[in-house]
This record gives C-alpha cells, sequence and structure tokens, in this order.
C-alpha cells in the first residue's frame, strides 16, 4: 500500500499529463492510435512522452492521439506539428525514441533525423 504521500503525487503527475493533454499552445505531438500502432506500443510510447514533459515541467506542448497513420510497417507514429515550421513524422517510435524526441526536437529544436519517416512542409 501506498503512503497518502505517495497518492498524492501520483495524483499531482495524473492531472497534470491530463491537462497537456487537453491544452497547449502552439507545439501538438500526435500519436497514431489505430489498431496497428496500439499492438506495435503506441500507449507505452504516448506514457513517454507525457511523462518526459512531466519531467521537464513543459505544459505548453499538446499530446494528444489520432487514428491510423497507413503505415502499419513503420508504427508506432509520432507527429511533431509546430506553429510556422513543418510537421516531423517519426516512424519505428519505441519508448526511449520518445524520450529522445521529446529531449532533442521539443526542448532543443533539432530534429532526430535518424527517426523521422517524412518531413510535411508548412
Amino acid at each position: 500500500m501506498k503512503s497518502l504521500d505517495e497518492l498524492k503525487v501520483i495524483r499531482e503527475r495524473a492531472q497534470h499529463a491530463l491537462k497537456m493533454r487537453e491544452s497547449g499552445d502552439g507545439t501538438v505531438i500526435q500519436v497514431a492510435m489505430g489498431t496497428c500502432g496500439i499492438a506495435a506500443g503506441a500507449r507505452g510510447v504516448m506514457i513517454a512522452l507525457l511523462d518526459e514533459l512531466v519531467k521537464r515541467e513543459r505544459s505548453d506542448v499538446l499530446v494528444t492521439q489520432t487514428g491510423c497513420a497507413g503505415l502499419c510497417e513503420k508504427e508506432p507514429i509520432v507527429t511533431v506539428k509546430e506553429p510556422e515550421k513543418s510537421d516531423v513524422v517519426y516512424g519505428d517510435v519505441t519508448d526511449q525514441k520518445a524520450r529522445d524526441i521529446i529531449a532533442k526536437h521539443i526542448v532543443n529544436g533539432q530534429i532526430v533525423s535518424d527517426y523521422v519517416l517524412n518531413v510535411k512542409e508548412a
């Protein structure tokens, strides 16, 4: 059984993660959550993205889900959409790659070219 303090921390993290999924100020990260995406691990990827954003106290990024991306062999697929920039589509994303995307792309503004499937011009 967890202590009351531990449960409060878990609750606060969950509330913060939910807030990030519901509101954002421009940057949007979409995780393809069709059947094939979920089977390939998209839920774990979404959790890793949210967890990394919470750790970095980034509440300015909206994390949301979308349906099938149509590239089943490249699932899980994550798309980063930033205002006035090209959309970047990442494929074969793992939990660790998701954390790298937050650290390198979201925090430092550097596209992680090793994971890129496509860049959609703005």
